[in-house]
């Protein structure tokens, strides 16, 4: 898929987000900024080349995704991540977009990650109390859970914004149903082949798709076909 810079060439989180500006990928303030915040070097592997235009294997056969996909997820959420919103990150990995949604609805707002390995969501406790996003997670408007993110988490729906970090082989409905009317959810879909597909739900609850472009993610799958490497 699509790499927009290779190597060691960018060594600093302000220099990555000035290059997703230069490729007009981050196309807003807020994004810059909240991407400026939250350090990715604090959420990628250790010894990794963390500002690298790559994913990278983080165990349990999952990823993080590359930092123009984060940019690009964010971009299409920015409207439904102002303060106050409710965001659910699915597949929230080793916590990284979920500390940037904290960051954009802020303190009045909830920012909630799930993730289904247990290992993964205490790592990425660890990493976001060492982040811009520490006293949030703190103060609890941000939070990780354990849990099958199929099913979403009703304890904080409806979301005027959900991420999917997985590719499912359909949208599951749950994750529709905790969509707020005038929400959007980016979510990868398909098996072999891949679209990243936003919809929105209409004031009526009826929902709207269309296609971003195409990607290639991990599946959205059951902890035991992950750890058995589907």
């Amino acid at each position: 898929m699509k790499q927009f810079w290779a190597g060691s060439s960018i060594s600093k989180n302000k220099a990555m987000v000035e290059q997703l500006q230069r490729y007009g990928i981050i196309q807003s303030k807020k994004v810059a900024e909240a991407m400026e915040s939250v350090d990715r070097a604090l959420f990628a592997p250790d010894g990794s080349l963390a500002y690298e235009d790559s994913p990278m294997p983080i165990g349990f056969n999952a990823t993080i995704s590359a930092p123009h996909m984060h940019a690009t997820c964010l971009q299409l959420l920015e409207n439904n991540l102002q303060p106050g919103m409710h965001a659910l990150d699915v597949g929230s990995g080793t916590g990284y977009l979920t500390a940037c949604f904290a960051l954009l609805v802020g303190p009045q707002g909830r920012a909630i990650g799930v993730d289904h390995i247990p290992e993964l969501v205490e790592m990425s406790i660890k990493n976001v109390e060492k982040s811009a996003a520490g006293p949030l997670l703190k103060d609890g408007s941000l939070a990780l859970h354990v849990g099958d993110g199929r099913e979403g988490w009703p304890e904080f729906a409806p979301y005027d914004a959900i991420h999917v970090g997985a590719a499912a082989p359909e949208i599951p409905k749950p994750l529709i149903d905790q969509l707020k009317p005038g929400g959007r959810l980016v979510i990868p879909v398909g098996n072999t082949f891949q679209e990243l597909k936003v919809v929105d739900k209409n004031e009526d609850g009826s929902v709207k798709m269309c296609t971003e472009t195409s990607v290639r993610y991990v599946p959205l799958t059951s902890r035991e076909a992950q750890l058995r490497g589907y």
